[in-house]
């Protein structure tokens, strides 16, 4: 069944109205017609439809029914990534936006070679969306890009889990006991100087390891969301 993702002003009672260009690809590329079945979703709710009115550029649709998607985790995960160089954002945003991030939040750290966005937000949030479909989310990441690495240590220490991946030593995420919410904070590939690493222990982050082998900086966030779902009960 297609599915597709609104925003908040596409639903009103109990009928939700496609414009732009899903609309088009649902009338052109799909070639649904009236009576046809389609899942819209929206803030990790699912809303199962019936298409029923098809004009030049919009389809109204009759919520049938509606329930929290199955495919969200329990556990809403954040993850910083320190900005890394190349295209090596968007493989972490697909990768991670697959495994259940909810937030993906990218800083500038003391070794990092790239300093900011450079104006790849939009480009990113299409990315996290075209992974968010394709693996059956029932929402969009949120990417994020921080001015400073006190501003991204500032939002991991709000978590009710915050962690700071080190690969001086810390804890294994094995023995880490989960809230609601958590956030991981993971280096560039220069990694973390130590006053970063005393920060945020200052912060009430905890250290945490991922072993004698050095990752990659593009692997590491793959790499911990897939163990923290694990643990977690959404793998």
């Amino acid at each position: 069944m297609p599915r597709f993702f609104i925003d908040e002003n596409a639903l009103c009672g109990d009928v939700i109205t496609v414009t732009g260009a899903d609309a088009v690809h649902m009338g052109r590329s799909l070639r649904m017609r009236e009576g046809d079945e389609v899942i819209f979703c929206r803030m990790g709710m699912e809303y199962r439809c019936v298409t029923e009115t098809f004009t030049k550029d919009s389809v109204e649709c009759r919520v049938l029914s509606s329930e929290p998607s199955m495919a969200e985790p329990s556990l809403r995960l954040t993850i910083y990534q320190a900005f890394p160089k190349s295209d090596k954002a968007e493989y972490i945003i697909q990768k991670c936006t697959e495994l259940g991030a909810a937030r993906i939040m990218f800083f500038p750290s003391r070794r990092c070679i790239v300093k900011s966005a450079d104006k790849k937000l939009e480009r990113w949030q299409r990315i996290a969306e075209e992974a968010a479909k394709q693996s059956g989310r029932g929402m969009i990441p949120q990417i994020l890009a921080a001015g400073s690495f006190n501003e991204a240590l500032s939002d991991l220490a709000s978590q009710d889990t915050p962690l700071f991946c080190y690969e001086n030593g810390g804890s294994r995420l094995s023995g880490v006991t989960f809230g609601a919410t958590a956030g991981v904070m993971i280096g560039s590939e220069g990694g973390f100087d130590r006053d970063e690493a005393d920060a945020a222990a200052a912060a009430g982050a905890e250290h945490i390891w991922l072993g004698r082998r050095i990752l990659r900086c593009e692997t590491a966030p793959v790499a911990v969301t897939a163990i923290i779902m694990n643990l977690s009960g959404d793998i």
